[in-house]
C-alpha cells in the first residue's frame, strides 16, 4: 500500500526528530546551569535567577529600604523577580528556536 519511499522518508524524518529532541534536552540541562540577573530601580533590587527559574539571590540597595514605603521595594522586588523569570522563558525560546530553524514544523510539536 506504501510506496518503499514514503517509508524511507518517514524514517529519515523520525531520525531528524529524535536527534533534535536529544539536542534539545542537552541544551535544556545546559539553560539550567546558566543564570541570568535583572535588576529594578535603577539597580535599587538586584535578582539572579537559574535557568530552571529559581531565585539564587536578591540584592537590595540600603537606599531602597524606606520604612514609611515599603509597599514601594516591594513592587521593586515582584518587578525584578518577574522580569528575570520572562528573560529565562526568552532567552529559552530564543535557544529552541535555532535547533528548530527551518524545520517548518507545525506550532505545538515539540
Amino acid at each position: 500500500m506504501f510506496g518503499g519511499g514514503n517509508m524511507g522518508q518517514m524514517a529519515g524524518m523520525m531520525k531528524k526528530v529524535q536527534k533534535m529532541q536529544a539536542e534539545m534536552a542537552k541544551m535544556q540541562e545546559e539553560l539550567k546551569k546558566r543564570t541570568l540577573e535583572v535588576s529594578a530601580g535603577g539597580g535599587a533590587v538586584k535578582v539572579v535567577v537559574t535557568g530552571e527559574k529559581k531565585v539564587v539571590s536578591i540584592k537590595i540597595a540600603p537606599t531602597a529600604v524606606d520604612p514609611e514605603d515599603v509597599e514601594m521595594l516591594e513592587d521593586l522586588v515582584t518587578a525584578a523577580v518577574n522580569e528575570a523569570l520572562t528573560k529565562v522563558d526568552d532567552l529559552m525560546a530564543q535557544e529552541m528556536g535555532k535547533l528548530t530553524a527551518g524545520m517548518n514544523l507545525p506550532p505545538g510539536l515539540l
